[in-house]
């Protein structure tokens, strides 16, 4: 390393100066708890590299990772088909391209602002590193939401935004893709607005239709991806996905996807959800009925409930606000895939799961279990697999899409899953074989965190101080 980068001595002990940068984000970054949460976790598993890597520290690596390179925020007026105006709010966060241009989804829902996106767009750098790609970390969004709307307000709020965003990306700068909100219609609508301003016809944005640039698999790759994943860490004790009780959370894209990875394994899966309510099928949700679920949810766009008026023997409970758990993880299960939202599994839920059996918790969504939830798991000795592990496969598969768009390729859809499977192995054996390293065996959180970070930071290291 240079030493044009030192900085003077007086080094202070790891603990010490992580405490420190810790204090600065949270006065930096106020009312942005998410983001101070996602930093906090990645730094309880930097304390080890640290004492290992004092380089590291004396670059002053940690108060740089955790600075977006670029945070770009902007208006988005569209009319609405009363012709009244609207107005919301866009973003992007570029949050690190020391290894790639930045990569990371775009999100419309009403509850996205800064400090969500920039905690998505910290954990986006460290899953990127961990797909063996070239990609760097990005995220952005917008507080719109497209439930309730029409397809043409849909596509007037995506050129609007579009309009703006456009100058800010491109295929060899930042490659957003879809995330909550964000599916195939708006990514077509979005890369529609970016040809007729740029005149250009290239890979700007992943998950795109597949007769104009989308690759085979991409809408699936998160929900099998995280399926994956978790054999693997089955593997690692001696067993198998084959027979097991599951509980998948969420009924959209990544749900739908880890119900039908599942089936194809062997195992049951019981339940879904959405913002009203869990649905429980004791009889499990076979291939006939998640058909019915996509049916719903990606064509008539309607609500879970419904599932219960179909399928008799389901039962629907509704959401209740006042509760401080969730009754969809208090089903007796063998294994959990939480693919709905941040935050959703509290302490009380990670307990109701121990309590009753729940061997292995492998995250679809992003930052789907709180802190102290996580810490539960580790110490309940549960198969636990982070959220920037367990759900890489979304992001990798994104990452094999721009290596066709580069080579004007297209490959079967063998050809991607069998990529995908490869990736996922790799990244689980990243995960296994550092935590093993830094003396966690079997805590793929640290192995996560520290995995991801080690690529980043030595290219940050090697590209000198910008």
């Amino acid at each position: 390393m240079s030493s044009g980068i030192m900085t003077p001595s007086g080094i202070k002990a790891p603990r010490e100066y992580m405490d420190e940068v810790m204090i600065s984000v949270k006065a930096k970054n106020p009312a942005e708890p998410e983001f101070h949460q996602a930093v906090q976790e990645v730094f309880e598993s930097l304390r080890l590299v640290l004492a290992k890597h004092p380089e590291y520290q004396s670059a002053r690596l940690l108060e740089r990772i955790v600075e977006p390179e670029r945070v770009i925020m902007f208006r988005v007026p569209w009319f609405d088909d009363q012709g009244n105006i609207q107005v919301n709010r866009g973003f992007r966060i570029e949050m690190n391209s020391a290894i790639g241009p930045y990569k990371g989804g775009l999100r419309f829902h009403a509850s996205v602002n800064l400090g969500i996106l920039k905690f998505l767009a910290f954990e986006q750098v460290f899953k990127n590193s961990l797909t063996t790609l070239p990609m760097g970390g990005g995220k952005g969004g917008s507080d719109f939401d497209p439930k309730g709307k029409s397809d043409n307000e849909v596509m007037r709020f995506c050129q609007s935004f579009m309009t703006e965003l456009q100058r800010h990306i491109g295929p060899d700068t930042d490659v957003p893709a879809g995330d909550i909100g964000v599916g195939g219609r708006e990514i077509g609508f979005m890369f529609g607005q970016y040809k007729r301003l740029r005149n250009e016809f290239t890979g700007v944005l992943t998950g795109k239709g597949l007769s104009w640039g989308g690759s085979l698999i991409r809408p699936e790759a998160t929900g099998y991806g995280c399926v994956y994943f978790a054999a693997e860490m089955l593997k690692s004790r001696q067993d198998s996905l084959e027979g097991k009780i599951c509980l998948v959370s969420g009924s959209g894209n990544v749900s739908q996807y880890t119900i039908e990875k599942l089936l194809d394994l062997g195992a049951k899966p019981v339940t879904v959800s959405d913002s009203n309510g869990v649905i429980y099928d004791p009889d499990g949700i076979d291939r006939e009925k998640l058909a019915w679920v996509m049916e719903l949810k990606n064509v008539r766009r309607g609500r879970i409930r419904d599932y219960a008026d179909k399928f008799k023997k389901a039962v629907f409970i509704p959401t209740d606000i006042k509760l401080e758990h969730n009754p969809l993880w208090n089903i007796k299960s063998d294994c959990a895939f939480p693919s709905a939202t941040q935050n959703e599994i509290t302490t009380k839920d990670a307990a109701n799961l121990i309590s009753n059996g729940c061997k292995l918790v492998a995250e679809g969504a992003n930052m789907p279990s709180t802190l102290e939830a996580t810490k539960m798991f580790l110490e309940a000795k549960v198969l636990y697999g982070p959220a920037k592990a367990a759900n890489a496969g979304g992001v990798a598969t994104s990452g094999l899409e721009m290596a066709q768009n580069s080579a004007r390729l297209t490959w079967t859809r063998e050809e991607v899953d069998d990529r995908l499977h490869k990736i996922m192995i790799a990244i689980h054996k990243t995960c296994y074989e550092t935590a093993v390293e830094y003396g966690t065996p079997g805590n793929l959180v640290n192995g996560a965190n520290i995995g991801g970070f080690l690529k980043v930071a030595n290219a940050m290291l090697d590209q000198g101080l910008v």
